[in-house]
């Protein structure tokens, strides 16, 4: 009895298993999977370096050496609060010129800040005299000025200190 061609054998099926797979379509779809393997294996370059950040010079201010830096021309916006001076020049929308907060720029804004006022008289108006000494804030008060002191230390750099004009003298 001869033998038969086996419909299941590989010789025969070969040919059509080949074919099939060799479609365009095919051909096209293992393209695509080879490309998005490699664009998810493939390494990816190291994250850029941040900038470095300029040395400060901590520096001992007055409020009449303070006065300046209220970021008019380009210069750093600087303020206090209870004796230290911070660099919020990153913040120039809301306490550089015609920002929100910007009476409290190149000032000591320890009272404005712990009573919420933006008003032209919690600022220390004898530039000359003591510094303020915070005096008949309540509790409440002295609470919200050390939440805005932990939120500026959190962002902002300190600079330097605020000193009374008549301490610098004494001390040089």
């Amino acid at each position: 009895m001869p033998e038969s061609a086996d419909p299941l054998d590989a010789t025969v099926l070969e040919p059509t298993f080949v074919s099939s797979i060799g479609t365009p379509i095919n051909l096209l779809l293992l393209a695509l999977l080879i490309f998005t393997l490699y664009l998810k294996l493939r390494p990816t370059p190291p994250p850029p370096r941040p900038a470095p950040v300029p040395a400060v010079e901590f520096k001992t201010f007055t409020p009449s050496t303070l006065l300046p830096f209220t970021g008019a021309n380009n210069q750093p916006i600087l303020l206090a609060i209870r004796g230290r001076v911070f660099d919020v020049s990153r913040g120039r929308l809301f306490y550089g010129p015609s920002g929100p907060y910007a009476n409290f720029a190149g000032r000591d804004a320890s009272r404005g800040l712990a009573c919420g006022s933006f008003e032209e008289d919690m600022l220390t108006h004898d530039l000359d005299g003591p510094l303020d000494p915070l005096e008949g804030l309540s509790p409440d008060q002295l609470e919200a000025l050390r939440g805005w002191e932990e939120t500026f230390e959190s962002k902002y750099i300190v600079v330097g200190r605020l000193v009374a004009a008549g301490d610098i003298a004494k001390s040089s």
